[in-house]
Formats: C-alpha cells, sequence, structure tokens
C-alpha cells in the first residue's frame, strides 16, 4: 500500500486530501477533491496512477477503485432463505446467478456478497510422493497456474467457412484439478492426484453475517449510482429478484429486509402532510383575518 499511496501522493488538480487505513490483509485509500470536480475526471487520474502501481505488485495483490456511489448508496439488501443449501452453496447462488444479473441493472453501481463461505479448490501435497516422483512443490503450483484457463487457438478455413478453436482448460470440478499433467518422465505422467490431494474447501473470512439471532445468513447489498433514483433502481432490484425466482434452486428464496424505497415513500408522505397541513392552517387563518376586517 506504500507504493500506491506514494504514486497517489503527487499533485492532482481539485485533490484535497488522501487518506489511508491498513488492515489484516485489506487496505482501503480514500482520496478527497474540492466540491464540484468532475467524478469520472477524477476516478481517471487515480485509474492513471493505480495502473502504474499494480503491474509491480506482487502477483497475488489485487484491487482497484470503489463503484460509483455515496456513503447513502445502500439501496436494497436481502437474504438467501429456504431449501437445504448450506452457506457455501448460498454463496456460490449469490455469487455467480444473483449478483452477475442484478449488476446489469440501470442506476445499479455494484452488488456486494456477504456472508457464506467462498467456494475454493485445495491442494494438499504429499511430500513423499513428491520426492518419490522427483517433482517440486513449485512445479506442482506452476502446473495448477498455467492450467486453468480457457485459451483461444485460432481458426481453422474450410473453404468458404472458419471453424473457431478454442482450448478450455479452466478447472470446474476436483477431477479436473487431479488430471492436471505436471511432468512427463520416463514415458510416465505424473499428475496433480499422483502427488498431491484435492478437495473443496473456503476461502479465509474476515467477517461473518448473522440474522436475527439465529445463526449465519448470506446477505446481498444493492448499492446504488451516484445521482440515480433510489426509488427506480429498487423497482427494478425487485423485478430483477421476481424474474429470478423460477431460476432458484427448490425451496430458496431471497427475502428483503432492508428497502430504501419504502424510506423515500414514507418521507414523501410526510412532507405532502406537512404540506396539506400547512395549507389547512393558512387558510384557517386568512378566513379568520378576513372575518375580523370592518
Amino acid at each position: 500500500w506504500i507504493s500506491a499511496e506514494f504514486a497517489l501522493t503527487p499533485d492532482i488538480t481539485n485533490k484535497k486530501m488522501l487518506r489511508s487505513v491498513s488492515k489484516y490483509a485489506l487496505t482501503d485509500i480514500t482520496l478527497d477533491f474540492e466540491d464540484g470536480t468532475d467524478i469520472y475526471w477524477a476516478r481517471n487520474q487515480v485509474g492513471e496512477r493505480l495502473a502504474n502501481v499494480m503491474k509491480d505488485l506482487p502477483a497475488n495483490i489485487s484491487g482497484g477503485m470503489a463503484p460509483i456511489t455515496t456513503p447513502l448508496g445502500e439501496m436494497l439488501m436481502f437474504t438467501i432463505e429456504g431449501g437445504d443449501l448450506s452457506l457455501a452453496e448460498r454463496r456460490s447462488l449469490l455469487d455467480w446467478v444473483i449478483r452477475p444479473a442484478l449488476r446489469t441493472l440501470p442506476g445499479v453501481a455494484d452488488v456486494n456478497s456477504l456472508g457464506g463461505l467462498v467456494r475454493s479448490f485445495e491442494v494438499v501435497p504429499d511430500n513423499a510422493a513428491l520426492q518419490a516422483r522427483g517433482i517440486s512443490q513449485d512445479q506442482l503450483q506452476r502446473a495448477l497456474e498455467t492450467n486453468n484457463r480457457n485459451d483461444g487457438a485460432g481458426r481453422l478455413g474450410d473453404g468458404e467457412e472458419v471453424l473457431l478453436v478454442r482450448a478450455e482448460g479452466a478447472i470446474k470440478t476436483l477431477d479436473d484439478v487431479r488430471a492436471i499433467v505436471i511432468a512427463a518422465k520416463d514415458g510416465m505422467t505424473v499428475r496433480v492426484g499422483d502427488v498431491a490431494a484435492a478437495r473443496i474447501g473456503s476461502m479465509t473470512r474476515y467477517g461473518a453475517v448473522t440474522k436475527d439471532g439465529k445463526g449465519e445468513a448470506v446477505e446481498g447489498l444493492v448499492l446504488g449510482l451516484r445521482g440515480a433514483n433510489a426509488q427506480k433502481v429498487v423497482d427494478g432490484v425487485k423485478a430483477k429478484l421476481k424474474e429470478l425466482a423460477p431460476m432458484l434452486p427448490k425451496g430458496v428464496h431471497t427475502e428483503i429486509f432492508y428497502d430504501r424505497g419504502n424510506l423515500v415513500e414514507r418521507a414523501v408522505r410526510t412532507v405532502t402532510k406537512a404540506l396539506m397541513e400547512a395549507i389547512v392552517l393558512g387558510g384557517i387563518l386568512v378566513l379568520l383575518f378576513l372575518g375580523n376586517l370592518p
């Protein structure tokens, strides 16, 4: 984070302040700009400087700019309820089905996935098997990294037709992990399954979500785009959740527990009531005043 902060330190027009907070495995850098500064221009300036830093960071470091939203941009919150799904299965359902669909809606800046377990493939090396086959852990790691992607392999021409060739190598199942070739020695192929155990695990968690004091839950948090109409965003999200309902596993549904639209409606009703009371009271005062004229 020192490199990122240093890169953002040189003067940027209209920049007021740079603040940073570091926690375990996480760093948050905030830049404050003068009022009236175009948000897209400011993001472009920051993005140019971050691009120069990211390529120099270690391979396992990731990050980027937050979505264009505000501290009051939390539009709607929901949990995934029902069914016999585990926390990992609910989180996968949110990450791969619900979240991508909601992010396409107008006015939605992002959808945060909270709680649950993020599923991952874990490979546990067998040191004895590695040594017996002359394979190092670095070789094992490189094999896993280079064999987990889809690549384009060009095209084949057949008269007026063109066939696109695509190599699908992305890992989808544990068998895919075990089948990865590490090396070929003395006519024998050494695969991951020969020197390591593959299993389903979860990524390290830094927090959890609980609901109603009954245990852990998986939550989706919809963030509204800066300047978006809250009521329209909420209505669009509700309609999309209703559309996605038939695609969810049997017995599983989404349950909304925070809705910015309700707050907007109550605020409008309060203002309308106050205006009506003011009009009535003003009319009464005018009539009383006119009635006292000679």
